[in-house]
Parts: structure tokens; sequence; C-alpha cells
């Protein structure tokens, strides 16, 4: 199926590896010209080295909203305004039980998890509104809409994320803007690896081990009954950030394995 997206010129964010990356390679591979950031500059060009295609590499910590001011600059420099912002990049944050995290958990978790998507969408907005055009899509999760104790500052910036895609599809709409979000649940990515091995090393097993009971204890209605795959998710994003959904706009797409109990 072609995607429509020859020609057209995309930011990901949270790229050096997951699903940023992943979706990287799509949009590269649909002849996209493609720019992408995350934290550590070494890190990014190693990912960029491994994509299918030429990338512009920026990294950027988009807590400061001057490196985030400053992406904007080099990317629009080296590529033009992207008419297409796909914001991947997130962390676990601060985890425990509410009494137990204090005001940096869940300002830290609040500023990487949601402020981030606010300042990179503000940043980016403008040269699509110019432009008359522009697809977004932020990643939300399953925890936007089911909480889960033990990590309830990310369950809350994910809400966020969710509210202010919504917020921005009836504002900018009529100007061409197709705002959406991607929700996944469990995706084999750095994060949920390192969320594995600490559960293998607390419960004195090995990796799988920890996946199983993870799944078999935490994520009961995860039918298909193993972790994502990245590419899985970044194959709805390509398809959101296409020609193929110009009648799509303010949508939470799942890609959860029927993790979210609820219609």
């Amino acid at each position: 199926m072609d995607l429509g997206l020859r020609g057209r010129t995309a930011l990901i964010t949270g790229a050096d590896s997951g699903i940023g990356w992943h979706t990287a390679r799509l949009l590269l591979e649909e002849g996209a010209r493609v720019a992408v950031t995350d934290l550590d500059q070494d890190a990014l060009d190693a990912a960029a080295a491994d994509l299918p295609g030429p990338v512009t590499a920026v990294a950027a910590d988009l807590t400061d909203p001057a490196a985030v001011d400053r992406l904007h600059r080099e990317v629009v420099a080296a590529v033009g305004e992207p008419g297409i912002l796909v914001h991947a990049a997130g962390v676990t944050g601060a985890q425990g039980l509410f009494h137990e995290i204090d005001d940096e958990g869940w300002r830290s978790t609040l500023d990487t998890d949601f402020l981030a998507a606010v300042r990179v969408v503000r940043a980016f907005l403008p040269g699509m509104r110019s432009a008359g055009r522009g697809r977004v899509v932020l990643l939300a999760s399953e925890d936007a809409v089911q909480p889960y104790p033990d990590e309830l500052p990310y369950c809350a910036a994910k809400a966020a994320v969710l509210s202010l895609v919504k917020g921005l599809s009836k504002t900018y709409g009529r100007e061409g803007i197709l705002v959406n979000a991607v929700s996944p649940a469990f995706i084999a990515t750095p994060m949920t690896d390192a969320m594995m091995a600490e559960r293998a090393q607390e419960r004195g097993g090995g990796v799988q081990e920890a996946i199983e009971s993870f799944l078999d204890e935490e994520r009961p209605f995860m039918e298909l009954k193993r972790r994502g795959e990245p590419e899985e998710v970044a194959a709805v994003i390509a398809f959101l950030v296409s020609e193929r959904a110009s009648f799509v706009t303010g949508s939470n797409y799942r890609v959860d394995s029927g993790s979210v109990a609820t219609i």
C-alpha cells in the first residue's frame, strides 16, 4: 500500500531505539525525509547509521525549552519544516505507591512524559500552520486509561497526553493538521527490558520467566500472551501520519493486545 509519504518531511523524537527508531525506518522506506532526536548524540548517531537511508540526527533534552528551540532551528535548517511530528520520547519515571513518591518524582516524570510533548508540538506547530497541513502523533499508553498503582505519575502524564491530543485536534483540525495518539502496552523496548531485568533480579529468575509472570499477574487481558514488537506500533503510527488516514483526528489507537479491559 502506498502511504503517500514520498517527499514528506518528518521529525521523530525518542528515536535512538524502540518504537521511535522503527517508525523512522518505516517512514524512510516509504520515501519520507526523516530527522531524529534523542538525548545522547553518540547513541543517536549509532542508531541513525542503522537506518535504511540518510537522516538528520540532532540530540536534544526535551525537558529544556532552549534545547527544543535549538532542535527546531537545526532541523529546519537541515530538512525544512517537518509536516509530520511523531513524539515517542518518554521514560517510566518515578515508581512506587502514591505515598512513596515525592514532589520531585512527580515533577520529573510529568516534565519528561507530558511537558516535553507540549514543548515539541509548540515548536513545530507554526510550520504546519503556515503550510496548511500536518500530521502529529503523540505516544500515550494503556496506562492513560487503565492506571496502575505503582506508576501513577506515568499514568497521569499519559492521560494528560490524551487530553492534549483531543484538544489539539479540535483547535487545528480545520487548518489541515491532524493529531492522534497511539497507546501501546508492554512493547519490547529498552524501557521494558529494564523493567523485566529488575523483576528478574527481584524474583531470582530469568528475564523470560519475569516476562511470563508479568503477563500472568499484571497484564491478564493481553490476549496474545507476549510482548509487542516495536515495529507493530510503528506500523500504526506510519498509517496515522499517511495520506491513508486523511479523515482520522482526535483518536487514540490502542496497540495493546487487548490489555485495556474496557471497550
